[in-house]
């Protein structure tokens, strides 16, 4: 008993010492961070509320900081460019963040790109396994992966050097590709299911130089090949979007990565994109009950709203209904 009250005890002392923080403080996605920071940007302008902080961790740091626990040395919200893994909901739970609204907000592709002035890659989900893959299949063996140029993989690809900047493991991204590309790439091999290479085990990156982790900043990678022509990066699509006149994305599986084929699910490697909100701090922090009206507003992220300007690819109607009615009512999490 004197252990239930004690732990009582703590956790209110945690929620009450958040009162000393006026400003949401939001972490995690580099895909998403520059959606919440219009969000954030616009929320500031418009209320009588503080402009809130928005910070960049990846998908999975920001998780881990959003899950340590209750008050005023935590976020109140994270973004991802993945959904929450049940891990991490035990890891929340275990921590005392008992109570989170998921919030998704919209559609991303995962983009291959490259400086305007190099080759247009058009690629099949197969072919870019075999390029980036850690083990393939070679004459009924599984070896590390020897391909050096595209032209390795398969003749009609060009003789260019194979070099992908690309999101660490920490990355939603990162997840995301290894399972939308890697994956479904690995399962048009030829023999790779023989050997072994099926689910998780398609998700192994070459660790030979070819690939390249650039780090969370997608427009970093967007900047380094603008330095290194001949090389691919690895980012969502608005950063594709956001710099059109610098970069331009592969074909992959005979689609481009447009709005239109990642809204109708033409693009192969589509995502969707989220929130959580701890709602521990929600009436003790200020403003984040605003903030998500903000967010799930037809202003916002509605097919007119200004995220499309940032490359936000929306929800349909009735799907952007729901969240929204899920952020009114703080509606708790289910996997």
């Amino acid at each position: 008993m004197k252990k239930t009250i004690f732990a009582l005890a703590l956790s209110f002392c945690a929620i009450s010492s958040a009162q000393a923080r006026d400003q949401i403080r939001i972490v995690g996605s580099s895909t998403v961070f520059p959606f919440s920071t219009a969000v954030a940007e616009q929320f500031g302008r418009t209320t009588s509320f503080a402009t809130p902080i928005v910070e960049s961790t990846g998908s999975g740091g920001g998780l881990k900081l959003f899950c340590d626990g209750v008050g005023t040395d935590t976020p109140d919200m994270t973004n991802a460019s993945r959904r929450i893994k049940q891990s991490e909901v035990e890891l929340c739970a275990k921590n005392g963040v008992s109570e989170i609204t998921e919030i998704r907000i919209g559609f991303d592709g995962i983009v291959l790109a490259n400086d305007k002035s190099g080759v247009q890659l058009d690629l099949t989900l197969g072919q870019l396994f075999l390029a980036l893959a850690k083990e393939v299949p070679v004459d009924g063996k599984l070896v590390a992966n020897p391909y050096t140029k595209w032209s390795d993989v398969d003749a009609s690809l060009p003789a260019v050097e194979i070099e992908v900047l690309g999101p660490p493991p920490t990355s939603g991204t990162r997840d995301a590709f290894v399972e939308l590309a890697m994956e479904a790439g690995c399962d048009q091999v030829d023999g790779a299911a023989a050997l072994g290479l099926e689910g998780k085990a398609c998700h192994l990156i070459r660790e030979d130089g070819r690939f390249v982790e650039a780090g969370e900043n997608d427009n970093l990678i967007v900047q380094k090949l603008g330095a290194n022509p001949a090389a691919y990066g690895i980012f969502g699509f608005s950063f594709l979007d956001q710099n059109a006149d610098k970069v331009q994305g592969a074909t992959i599986a005979g689609v481009e990565p447009t709005f239109e084929n990642i809204a109708d699910g033409a693009y192969p490697v589509s995502r969707s994109l989220y929130f959580y909100v701890k709602k521990a701090h929600v009436g003790v922090i200020p403003g984040i009950e605003e903030y998500l009206a903000e967010f799930t507003s037809d202003r916002a992220s509605g097919e007119d709203g200004y995220l499309l300007d940032k490359g936000l690819i929306p929800l349909p109607d009735d799907q952007r209904d729901l969240v929204r009615d899920q952020a009114t009512s703080l509606a708790n999490l289910t996997m």
